[in-house]
């Protein structure tokens, strides 16, 4: 198997939120800011690392009658570490994200990766793709995160290009996010093509 091919497909070709259209929940409600993409965005790849492993090791093992149960309980695990380490390290970040954070272990990105990928192949294997896509879901989280955050309220990082008052709220709220989601997707599928 090919590990660097199949890095850059989940980071690239199969970009879970700009070609895939998946985990668009979280990615619609906390792109606010970029510290928000970013927090979840490293969640998320830790998450989808670990259990792809976990899956692939225990994918002999795991009956086929029960198999999304299991992964749902492996998933669930590793949700609540990283919860709980969120909660004792970035309290900052754990409030900001909220529900998102447990809502991961129902995230169809996570779910299908084990569905799709770590239920039939090996560890190794397993370990690129979930470092992959989680890339590129942090990636396309951060980037949407970003830019809200400069059109919506003149800023980014936390440092104010002092025009936040001449800033349009949409993109702030709800249809900023959809607004902004499907400029990137264009944009991102254009450079796909080339």
């Amino acid at each position: 198997m090919n590990f660097g091919k199949q890095f850059k497909e989940g980071l690239i070709t199969q970009n879970p939120v700009l070609v895939q259209l998946l985990g668009m929940c979280s990615t619609m409600a906390i792109t606010t800011s970029f510290f928000n993409g970013l927090g979840m965005g490293v969640s998320v790849p830790i998450i989808l690392t670990l259990s792809n492993v976990f899956i692939s090791m225990l994918r002999k093992i795991i009956p086929n009658e029960v198999r999304i149960a299991c992964f749902i309980v492996v998933i669930a695990g590793f949700v609540t570490c990283v919860d709980l380490l969120l909660k004792a390290f970035v309290p900052a970040l754990s409030s900001s994200l909220g529900v998102f954070i447990p809502l991961i272990v129902v995230n169809c990105i996570i779910l299908g990766r084990a569905e799709a990928f770590a239920s039939k192949n090996g560890p190794v294997a397993s370990i690129f793709d979930g470092i992959g896509i989680g890339l590129g879901f942090t990636l396309s989280l951060t980037l949407v995160g970003a830019v809200r955050e400069v059109l919506g309220s003149g800023a980014i990082f936390g440092y104010s290009f002092g025009i936040t008052d001449y800033m349009p709220l949409v993109f702030v709220l709800a249809p900023g996010a959809f607004i902004v989601l499907g400029y990137l997707m264009a944009l991102f599928n254009k450079f796909l093509k080339k």
